[in-house]
């Protein structure tokens, strides 16, 4: 058997009736690799633009660490922060929507679900069919509110938790934004003879880039190698200005 016939199988297995009906019955959780990929680039980038700069300025390693984990803590908090309120108020509002839907379906039943007709109609419901699925939907004031929570209001299915939006940003911010200064790390509190920490940050930077795009791989519908040279060029492009700033800064202030 072949690869696109054991792929052909594989996808029968999981459309027979059971199959279907238990992964229709479970709820999916909301994905959060766009706050880990937004920390992780975020993350490397700042980090090695201080990395950069610092070393441009021909200060010592001790200034490089310290002012690297600095910006890992401050702004790392400041991004998760911001991710943490952003994702907050629109659970708010996906709140506050939801409740002016169920008023307006008090209030206005026959206007809602002349919606709801319009709706199914431009999905190409007609006749009998659709007058049976307006009735579906509308018998169940739950599902009504559903339908018009995605349907017309395009909120997803599942709302996205402030906790863990935050807390992915952090941690790959943080994870990922080390490895800037993990060769200076280890010439400082361990070695003392790594021949050039910075050549090592730009090699493991470049690294990191790599490894985040490989890992997004796995959710999304591209190749890895693909998706990690993609990583690689638009991070790497952001960290090259960030090092081009620091050099034109330096000789502006004739260091």
């Amino acid at each position: 058997m072949n690869r696109s016939e054991l792929v052909i199988e594989r996808l029968r297995s999981e459309h027979t009736e059971s199959a279907v009906r238990e992964r229709l019955a479970e709820v999916r959780p909301s994905e959060y690799l766009r706050d880990f990929m937004y920390g992780a680039v975020d993350g490397a980038v700042t980090t090695f633009a201080i990395v950069a700069g610092v070393t441009g300025a021909g200060l010592e390693a001790g200034v490089v660490i310290i002012l690297g984990v600095a910006n890992l803590v401050a702004d790392g908090f400041s991004m998760a922060a911001s991710n943490f309120l952003a994702t907050r108020s629109e659970r708010q509002l996906r709140r506050r929507a939801r409740r002016e839907e169920e008023l307006h379906i008090e209030a206005v039943p026959e206007g809602e679900r002349e919606e709801v007709r319009q709706i199914l109609a431009a999905k190409g419901f007609i006749g009998p069919d659709l007058d049976r699925a307006v009735e579906v939907i509308t018998s169940d004031n739950e599902l009504w509110v559903d339908t018009m929570m995605t349907e017309e209001l395009g909120f997803a299915p599942v709302a996205t938790d402030e906790w863990r939006a935050g807390g992915a940003t952090f941690a790959a911010f943080v994870i990922v934004g080390f490895v800037p200064l993990a060769a200076f790390v280890y010439d400082f509190f361990v070695s003392g003879e790594v021949a050039s920490p910075f050549a090592w940050s730009v090699i493991m930077t470049a690294a990191a880039f790599f490894g985040v795009g490989a890992l997004k791989a796995r959710f999304v519908d591209m190749k890895w190698w693909i998706s990690s040279v993609e990583t690689l060029a638009v991070g790497g492009s952001a960290a090259m200005c960030a090092y081009l700033i620091g050099v034109l800064l330096k000789d502006v202030a004739g260091i």
